[in-house]
């Protein structure tokens, strides 16, 4: 079960997620399309592989003696430093804020790492990689803020391909020990919580419209926000997590791909909250984003997230390839709404039908406890 630690360490990320989403809408309502979705798939990745990589280890190791809490904390304050440079991050390609709260969270985690080695000497090698690797990785986000600008690019894609690979070099000396319902649980809250900073973003979002221009296709991307934050949490939860973890997700491949694959579903499920902002704001003229960039940037967060979900939690689950079948309908539908009159609408509509179809087929069975 989730301590109150780690539902702390989850509760200040909400911030970083915030900032990363709202910096995301107004980059695509300044007319920065690319250049908005590349800091935000960059930006989001640190945060959710600081995250990814606690609560992993925490699930090995847990001490919560007063060592490991302070630490805990000093991961909190670099999460928070991180937030605090988004900003800067996507509007000046600012980096060094960020990369100071991403290199504090990391090192702390190095940190425990090494405790870790002394306390199981089993697994030493195992962690004193981890120790090193993350390290390594660190020196190397510092020395990208004194190379050129034009260095960047290359240099952060090498940074994260470095980064995904510390866990896979770091186990293949040997496995430490993980709790299959503690690590569905501590994945199910954080898509709790990117779910919530969706209907957060699009409130103060539609709020604001509705200040200045209440209107019924306002009416429509709000009805859509609703209905796609409702679909999307019945979907995600219609199967448990722990059940595949338990069995076949015990093999380090498989575990991997279903660890790593949430990078597409937490960041696209914050997105979509970033994206009924952008539908808010073009329906009532307070961009001059066209509406098809609109509805794109609800609609393929959307497919995204449900392609994602169908992929790593409910196809395992499948009997038959037939039960595929409505997810991708549904996953193509959904970016036809990019041409309809009310594309946040129609994502919804379809992803509410998804979601009764799968009950349906289930036979009304709620996901086992």
């Amino acid at each position: 079960m989730a301590t109150s630690l780690e539902l702390l360490f989850d509760l200040c990320f909400v911030v970083a997620v915030s900032q990363a989403s709202f910096s995301l809408h107004h980059a695509v309502t300044s007319g920065h399309y690319a250049s908005g979705v590349l800091h935000y798939l960059i930006v989001f990745f640190s945060v959710w592989w600081a995250w990814m990589n606690f609560t992993w280890f925490a699930s090995a190791y847990d001490p919560q003696d007063t060592p490991y809490r302070l630490t805990v904390f000093v991961q909190i304050t670099g999460s928070l430093i991180l937030a605090a440079g988004v900003r800067r991050a996507f509007e000046g390609d600012d980096l060094s804020v960020i990369v100071l709260g991403y290199v504090v969270m990391r090192t702390a985690l190095a940190g425990l790492w090494l405790r870790a080695s002394r306390a199981d000497p089993e697994r030493r090698r195992t962690t004193l990689r981890f120790a090193c690797g993350v390290v390594a990785c660190q020196i190397g986000w510092i020395a990208l803020l004194f190379v050129p600008d034009a260095v960047h690019a290359p240099g952060i894609a090498v940074l994260v391909v470095a980064e995904v690979a510390v866990p896979v070099w770091a186990q293949s000396a040997g496995m430490t020990p993980w709790h299959p319902h503690h690590i569905a649980e501590r994945y199910e809250l954080f898509t709790l919580i990117v779910l919530g900073e969706s209907v957060a973003s699009a409130t103060a979002a539609v709020r604001t419209a509705f200040d200045e221009h209440p209107t019924g296709a306002l009416y429509a991307v709000a009805a859509g926000g609703l209905l796609m934050v409702f679909a999307m949490w019945w979907v995600y939860f219609a199967r448990p997590a722990h059940t595949l973890l338990a069995t076949t997700h015990q093999a380090p491949g498989r575990r991997f791909g279903w660890a790593y694959g949430h990078y597409l579903i937490f960041g696209s499920a914050a997105a979509i909250g970033a994206g009924l902002g952008v539908s808010a704001d073009q329906v009532t003229h307070r961009t001059d984003v066209p509406p098809e960039v609109a509805g794109a940037m609800v609609a393929v967060p959307a497919a995204v997230f449900l392609l994602t979900v169908w992929a790593l939690h409910l196809r395992p689950h499948q009997q038959c390839a037939g039960e595929s079948v409505p997810f991708l309908v549904a996953a193509a539908l959904v970016l036809l709404t990019v041409f309809s009159p009310a594309p946040a609408l129609a994502t919804g509509i379809v992803l509410a039908v998804l979601a009764a179809v799968v009950t349906v087929t289930r036979g009304g069975r709620p996901a086992a406890a």
